[in-house]
């Protein structure tokens, strides 16, 4: 619910430095705000890519720059610099480095909550519940709507999911083609998060399915390993359009929350010992 609050850049709730740079954190509610502090000679592959584990920045960024001259290489080849008073976006998949020798500065709304924190913060074989997420009847969609319309349903699928996941508190792990894969240290909000997927897809005009599974997972180079990670594939792909369906594990933890679920039967999970019951989220 929305409601008058205010928090101030001078007393952040947390400061990450990096070479080269320093990010202030303030949160509004769910909402999380970054003020990036770069100075000359910082290059996100130079100064944050070791502590990130991935071959380019893989945050979704969104902004306006206060002052000076940043540069934006995407992996597909395409450039722009944005300067002072540019409101931008950035997509996943890039490299940056500031231009010349004034400092730049600029406020995000998108892209701060894991910037220049390290894949294994989470630590390796922690709990965590993870979310997958799949469009529905895409190859039916494609044949319809054609390639270039596709491509840009996908690419506005893609933003609306990232929101979400930014919003709930998530963390993104990686793409899987028409889907994504995240991990929360809530299920409740992992929950929460996949039915504002689901809504934020339909309005889209596409449909997705999401299943969620609370288990130990390794984190390696940004992306997760583990039991658990089958088993949320697993889950996922037991529920239709527009569902979302949880583990064993994730029901238990519900336990308490406005969450409601209902029981979608035992299945016969691969890779698993034994029948699972799985839940449908209502």
């Amino acid at each position: 619910m929305p409601r008058p609050q205010r928090r101030s850049f001078t007393e952040p709730e947390e400061t990450r430095t990096f070479p080269h740079g320093a990010l202030r954190i303030i949160t509004l509610d769910e909402v999380v705000v970054g003020y990036y502090q770069l100075e000359p000679g910082w290059k996100w592959s130079n100064d944050v890519k070791p502590i990130a584990g991935t071959p380019f920045c893989q945050h979704h960024h969104m902004g306006y720059a206060l002052q000076g001259r940043l540069h934006v290489s995407l992996k597909d080849g395409t450039a722009y610099d944005i300067v002072a008073g540019d409101a931008y976006e950035i997509p996943p998949g890039h490299d940056g480095w500031v231009v010349g020798d004034e400092t730049y500065l600029g406020i995000e709304f998108s892209g701060s909550r894991t910037f220049a924190i390290p894949p294994d913060a989470m630590g390796g074989g922690v709990v965590a519940t993870l979310l997958f997420t799949d469009i529905v009847g895409s190859t039916a969609m494609l044949a319809r709507v054609g390639d270039a319309a596709w491509r840009e349903m996908l690419l506005a699928h893609n933003v609306a999911m990232r929101a979400e996941i930014e919003r709930y508190r998530g963390r993104e792990l990686k793409t899987t083609g028409d889907g994504f894969l995240a991990a929360f240290d809530s299920a409740s909000r992992a929950v929460r998060c996949g039915q504002a997927m689901v809504a934020a897809a339909h309005a889209g005009g596409l449909d997705v399915r999401v299943g969620c599974h609370t288990g130990e997972v390794e984190l390696v180079h940004g992306d997760a390993h583990g039991v658990a990670v089958h088993a949320a594939a697993r889950v996922m792909a037991l529920a239709g359009a527009g569902q979302v369906f949880v583990s064993w594990t994730t029901r238990d933890l519900l336990a308490g929350s406005a969450v409601s679920v209902e029981t979608a039967g035992s299945h016969e999970l691969k890779g698993l010992d034994g029948a699972r019951e799985i839940f449908r989220v209502l």
